[in-house]
């Protein structure tokens, strides 16, 4: 097993013989060398590539001389905030600061700034003038023009205009990179890079770009909230790389962000050539004291297997990011990483996961996307399978059975999303046997998100008779090959288009189900989705319809009482819902009652009283998980 990292410091420089580097790349997370951080997977790339590269994890940004360490590149520097975006790594719904920040040794918080890939952008162009910054990662592709920041609660310019970096990579980047290095190795300008597709940057005149698409303005959104909702739009009818068009977007006067189409799929050989790079799978030794980095564990003896989503689920932003044309590694790829895992020292026999963005995923959903690109005009999924939908999954179990016979693997779980509408399309139905007999223990966590109907529709999710649909055939398919195991659904509260009665209908979904949820989570509006362009503009940017969005910090905790209103600490709230909702036929001592009459008499003698508050308490949410 390979043990060198890549450098960090100019000691490790000193040890390779360099006396400059091509590439220093700037990270807001640890340095983890695994294939599931950006970091690694970029410097393992341009490493291949014969580049000089080192990684520069999470540098003070108070101390200039902190980011000069190891001297100035030769080529260019890189900088990504890190795997999530630097403000949901800080904030929780409530905007409230979070407690650990698993992407940092021990867990500490305070070790990047806030929109960290800004701030370090901005401090490598102050000290480098003449070096190219180029900025990627999800923070920097999804910001990547005008976007609504829901903690700081305003409509923010492209990150390409505030951060002053002189290219933005879109997506997962490898193509890119390799592309941009190899042009600055050989003296390109800047300018000439502005032909990259996957990459965005900034003009002064937008007047000589060919066939685009122009977005409604920085300025012109602050003016009309509205048009942020169409631009989101034409940024979805653009996102494929087949037909998608160039876009522009002015962001301050005389000033223009333009995206290039989106990078085309990679194939089977490309991904395969990737993972099979000689990444250690370990965090850098220098975190050994401080305890290692938690989000190593969760992915260290993973697989990924996938990328790309065509789900589209409203509330999420792959689909921006990775594409919605799925892209697979071989199963030769894949085995012989799972071989190379059997020979840690810590390795107990268990693969946590093979998956992607959606696990089942395995194949394009169908044969003429990666000839034509994906349909500009509807969903695969969405509001119901699409008639051209190739639903098999025979590669996956194949994959999966291979990965089971392994000397040394004692289970292989499926942990990543499972699209349980995709599932029920197959018309063998061979999944659900495999994945209930070998792939999970005791527990499957699904994401129906919610249970309304009318909610759902903006989620872009499946509805209720689906998702009744799966439980059922779950619940056969357990009775049937004799195991007791359970589905655990995750829900969201305060979604666009959920409105108080919604919001009790799921709580009577989740009394007649005997769900008790014991963690729930509040929507966030993430920069990139369509949900955060209901939630800023009030506007559906498919149907151009006004949305019912809850903004109020007040009723979005009452929304989220709701889920729980098991819970004393929760019963004012839900009382409050329910008479405003004209619902006191839910109040009493029936069994379909919500609160007990005792409890109901309390509150209110209490609320005479004034002796108690009504609370707007947030319980630390799950946003890290994969919304499927």
């Amino acid at each position: 097993m390979n043990q060198i990292f890549l450098p960090v410091c100019k000691k490790d420089m000193e040890e390779r013989g360099w006396d400059q580097l091509d590439f220093l790349f700037i990270s807001g997370d640890a340095y983890v060398d695994h294939p599931s951080f950006a970091p690694a997977v970029i410097g393992r790339v341009l490493e291949a590539s014969g580049y000089k590269v080192a990684i520069l994890p999470q540098p003070d940004w108070h101390d200039m001389k902190a980011f000069q360490a190891m001297g100035k590149p030769r080529l260019a520097v890189l900088v990504c905030g890190g795997n999530l975006d630097s403000m949901l790594c800080h904030y929780t719904a409530a905007r409230k600061l979070r407690k650990e920040d698993k992407y940092s040794p021990g867990k500490q918080m305070g070790k990047r700034p806030d929109h960290a890939t800004l701030v370090y952008a901005k401090i490598a162009k102050q000290i480098w003038p003449d070096l190219p910054v180029i900025i990627g990662g999800i923070e920097a592709s999804l910001r990547r023009f005008a976007h609504y920041d829901y903690w700081e609660d305003k409509l923010l310019p492209s990150i390409l205009t505030e951060s002053g970096a002189d290219l933005l990579v879109c997506g997962m980047g490898e193509s890119q990179i390799r592309e941009i290095a190899d042009y600055l190795a050989g003296g390109a300008s800047g300018e000439d890079l502005h032909y990259i597709r996957g990459t965005a940057y900034r003009t002064c005149s937008a007047e000589t770009i060919g066939d685009t698409v122009e977005l409604p303005g920085y300025e012109a959104i602050l003016r009309d909230k509205k048009l942020l909702a169409e631009a989101y739009r034409l940024q979805h009818e653009n996102f494929d790389p087949f037909y998608g068009k160039t876009l522009i977007q002015k962001n301050g006067r005389n000033s223009y962000v333009v995206q290039n189409p989106a990078a085309f799929p990679l194939s089977v050989e490309e991904m395969d050539a990737i993972y099979d790079l000689p990444y250690t799978r370990q965090w850098h030794p220098m975190y050994d004291k401080a305890g290692g980095v938690a989000a190593l564990e969760e992915v260290k003896f993973s697989i990924v297997s996938c990328r790309g989503c065509f789900g589209s689920c409203s509330f999420c932003a792959i689909h921006a990011h990775q594409g919605r044309i799925i892209q697979a590694r071989s199963h030769e790829s894949i085995i012989k990483e799972a071989v190379d895992m059997t020979g840690f020292p810590d390795f107990k026999g268990y693969i946590n996961d093979v998956g992607g963005p959606t696990a089942n995923f395995r194949h394009p959903a169908c044969k003429k996307q990666l000839k034509f690109g994906a349909c500009k005009d509807r969903q695969c999924l969405f509001p119901s399978p699409c008639p051209n939908l190739d639903a098999d999954h025979g590669d996956y179990i194949r994959l999966l059975r291979k990965l089971r016979r392994l000397p040394g693997v004692k289970k292989v779980f499926i942990r990543s999303g499972i699209r349980y509408d995709y599932l029920l399309a197959e018309k063998k139905q061979l999944f659900l046997d495999e994945l209930c007999r070998y792939h999970i223990s005791g527990q499957l966590k699904i994401a129906p998100e919610h249970i309304s109907d009318e909610t759902l529709r903006y989620m872009g999710k499946p509805g209720r008779k689906v998702y009744l649909q799966f439980v059922k055939a779950f619940m056969q398919k357990n009775k049937e090959i004799g195991m007791e195991q359970y589905l655990v659904p995750y829900f969201i509260s305060s979604h666009p288009g959920c409105t108080l009665a919604n919001a009790i209908e799921l709580a009577e979904f989740l009394r007649d189900t005997g769900r008790h949820p014991e963690q729930v989570q509040d929507f966030i509006p993430t920069p990139g989705s369509a949900s955060t362009a209901m939630y800023y503009s009030g506007v559906d940017p498919f149907s151009g319809r006004k949305v019912y969005t809850v903004r109020n910090p007040h009723h979005k905790a009452i929304q989220r009482a709701l889920m729980q209103y098991r819970n004393p600490k929760n019963r004012t709230l839900v009382l409050e819902a329910l008479q405003e909702a004209g619902r006191t036929d839910l109040i009493g001592e029936g069994p379909r009652c919500l609160i007990r009459e005792t409890r109901f008499r309390r509150a209110r003698a209490t609320d005479r009283t004034g002796t108690e508050q009504i609370p707007i308490r947030h319980v630390s949410d799950k946003s890290g998980r994969n919304k499927k």
